[in-house]
């Protein structure tokens, strides 16, 4: 198997991330959203919650795990992200939660790790 770019591998775990959120019976609604601010992976639904997720796919831990990766100016930011997103929307949602799936790969396969309201 040839050896994966970074961005290949990134896209790899966004879309199994997502095909994972689905599963698990949210609803994906939004992919790569961008502003001038910044980028929100995934932003799904919940019953009468939105999620947002932040996706971080590792193929090692050189860098710390992918979970590592996520630290607290990070969240700030897709908070104010949500809000930016939010705006734009007619609809409303009783609450917002971030989550983090952070992937890592072994021998080709993703492993994935999912985190319900990252603080």
């Amino acid at each position: 198997m040839a050896k994966e770019s970074k961005q290949e591998l990134g896209k790899r775990g966004e879309q199994a991330a997502a095909t994972y959120l689905e599963a698990e019976g949210m609803r994906v609604l939004e992919r790569n959203w961008r502003c001038r601010h910044g980028e929100i992976d995934i932003l799904a639904e919940e019953g009468p919650t939105l999620v947002v997720v932040e996706v971080k796919t590792r193929s090692g831990r050189s860098h710390g795990t992918a979970l590592e990766s996520v630290t607290p100016a990070k969240l700030a930011r897709l908070r104010m992200l949500a809000a930016k997103w939010l705006s734009g929307q007619s609809r409303t949602f009783e609450s917002v939660r971030v989550d983090v799936i952070a992937l890592e790969r072994f021998a080709g396969d993703l492993a994935l790790h999912h985190v319900r309201g990252a603080i």
